[in-house]
């Protein structure tokens, strides 16, 4: 049905990052309109979006469905004039994809190629529009790990080194087979780590600030010495829009927040900020060193120099700003904790960290 918007399907569009590009966008694009597909696995919560459809009644659809279905795909990207494809829909916890890889496979691996071919052949038979843009978001986690110094790029070689990572290293290679080989307009961004609100409290810094509010041991791998390079969800989210709107066909784009903090820095800096606004002390007290994972890369950090130079964008978030705002977004969110806090993500938390051998 035609619409006076210009309509883009996100896939995975209920999990931490989909949610944030999807809300941003309806806020900053007007002139969009968005479908949102999503399995609705255990880290896609339909309650992120439930909002919309009354706040953005013509801007708005929400279609619970998996990028595995070729039916569905065919189904909305034929009744719709899709102008373009946000494809965040996969299976993102590495301790997650070290006990079960074969879903990995299937969501991040399959799934991608499910897409990817359906896209293909509607992109054909709509006559090959140039404007129309397929956009693949990936993690820095596929170029492995970095010593003390260094960055990854653009150039560097492919070096996963979980079940995760190779799973999103595979997507990556096919989405730039389907441009190589079909002319197909794709394009691949590459993000360090997110943080941010609805973040699922399975990662670092939700799931210290769940746990510290609540005087829970504070579980951290190793000797917290991993460092990772720190991506407000919102500056990704306004990054992923530039490269969507201005990025060149086949190209690859590395998102990174600039801001490189030690694991250990992460969660003593929570507890410091935690004791602060909640009027207490002691959260460092309930820190505890546990068994660090199978092939836990030591330091991940992003050269960005591409996507600044090429497209203009820059973070706009101070990491000390960003980290707070995170912080006091959770805090005044308890209800959605609560909401997703299921009995079987109460068991995988268990199983993961609380079993393991504290150091």
């Amino acid at each position: 049905m035609p619409t006076p918007f210009a309509t883009y399907l996100v896939t995975g569009g209920a999990g931490f990052i989909g949610t944030n590009f999807i809300r941003h966008t309806l806020a900053l694009r007007p002139q969009w309109r968005i479908i949102c597909l999503d399995a609705l696995t255990y880290a896609g919560n339909a309650a992120n979006l439930d909002d919309l459809p009354a706040r953005f009644p013509e801007r708005y659809r929400f279609v619970h469905g998996s990028i595995l279905d070729t039916k569905l795909l065919l189904k909305i990207l034929t009744q719709e004039d899709i102008a373009g494809v946000i494809h965040f829909a996969a299976e993102s916890h590495v301790d997650r994809s070290i006990h079960k890889p074969q879903t990995f496979i299937a969501t991040n691996v399959n799934g991608t190629c499910q897409l990817l071919q359906v896209c293909q052949a509607v992109w054909e038979q709509n006559g090959k529009p140039d404007d129309f843009r397929f956009l693949h978001v990936s993690t820095d986690e596929v170029y492995g790990a970095l010593g003390d110094t260094g960055y990854f790029t653009e150039q560097s070689a492919y070096a996963p080194n979980s079940p995760y990572s190779a799973s999103k290293a595979a997507s990556d290679h096919f989405v730039r087979a389907w441009h190589h080989t079909y002319g197909f307009p794709a394009v691949v961004t590459n993000c360090s780590n997110n943080y941010g609100p609805y973040q699922f409290p399975e990662k670092l810094i939700p799931l210290m600030i769940m746990n510290i509010q609540e005087k829970r041991a504070l579980p951290v791998y190793g000797d917290g010495a991993n460092i990772r390079d720190w991506l407000y969800v919102i500056d990704h989210c306004e990054a992923l829009l530039t490269v969507l709107e201005k990025g060149a066909p086949g190209e690859t784009y590395l998102i990174g927040g600039g801001a490189e903090k030690r694991n250990i820095e992460i969660v003593h800096l929570l507890c410091d900020l935690l004791d602060r606004l909640l009027a207490r002390s002691g959260s460092r007290d309930l820190i505890r060193f546990v068994t660090d994972r199978p092939g836990h890369d030591y330091r991940y950090a992003i050269d960005a120099a591409k996507i600044h130079q090429q497209l203009g964008w820059q973070p706009r978030h101070r990491f000390e700003d960003a980290i707070e705002a995170t912080v006091q977004w959770y805090l005044g969110h308890m209800d959605w904790v609560e909401t997703i806090r299921s009995g079987e993500y109460r068991q995988w938390i268990e199983t993961n960290y609380n079993l393991r051998d504290s150091k």
